[in-house]
């Protein structure tokens, strides 16, 4: 799986040159999934942010919103009723997901129980694009200071990626540089802090920064 891990979505020429490159084709002829599960355990979110980002109404949220040939709903809480042979072809058809944020150890938990984590590595020719927690949930951890859903047991995430990452750097005044180094030791590894100008691209063993933003690294 190609990942295009982002803070704020596709919200720049340079992301979505990325995109557009990892797909191998233009939006116009790409079919995307988009998967709104995280929002439900971040205690920011519920169905008007949902709605949101699944219709597409607000272009700012620069996922949905783009001109895809198709955009259709996957909910992992869903999944584990109706069983892995309804599901995954699905998942196999799509070019794209479009994963939002929200929390990400809830996000982390649903991958896991629907058995979508399980499948991951065998879409090869799919292309993952995260929005902040839909990005983090890649990373080994994400911190205790991003952990929002009571029910989580710690901070582990899905370890996908060797990196963790800090997001919407600046654009809250909890998300500050500052913030961001004080989190950084905490983490203890390998990090990246990016604004909503900023992604990195993983594919395969390549990792790359794509920025037209302010991004920094921790432990690099």
């Amino acid at each position: 799986m190609k990942l295009l891990l982002t803070s704020g979505g596709v919200t720049n020429p340079s992301i979505r040159d990325a995109l557009v490159g990892m797909v191998g084709k233009p939006i116009s002829e790409s079919e995307a999934l988009c998967i709104p599960t995280a929002q439900w355990g971040h205690p920011m979110c519920g169905p008007r942010s949902v709605r949101r980002f699944v219709s597409g109404e607000h272009p700012g949220d620069a996922m949905t919103s783009l001109p895809w040939k198709s955009v259709g709903v996957l909910e992992l809480t869903a999944l584990p009723t109706i069983g892995t042979e309804r599901w995954v072809d699905w998942v196999r058809q799509a070019d794209v997901l479009l994963v939002d944020g929200g929390d990400a150890t809830y996000l982390c938990h649903w991958l896991r129980k629907s058995g979508l984590a399980d499948h991951l590595s065998s879409l090869t020719d799919t292309t993952w694009v995260g929005v902040s927690a839909g990005s983090m949930v890649m990373a080994p951890r994400i911190g205790s200071d991003f952990v929002t859903w009571p029910a989580a047991r710690d901070d582990r995430t899905l370890g996908l990626v060797e990196f963790a990452i800090f997001p919407h750097l600046n654009a809250f005044p909890t998300n500050t540089l500052a913030h961001a180094e004080q989190w950084a030791v905490e983490i203890g590894g390998p990090a990246y802090a990016i604004d909503e100008q900023t992604a990195i691209t993983v594919v395969g063993d390549c990792v790359e920064v794509v920025s037209e933003g302010e991004w920094h690294t921790f432990g690099m």
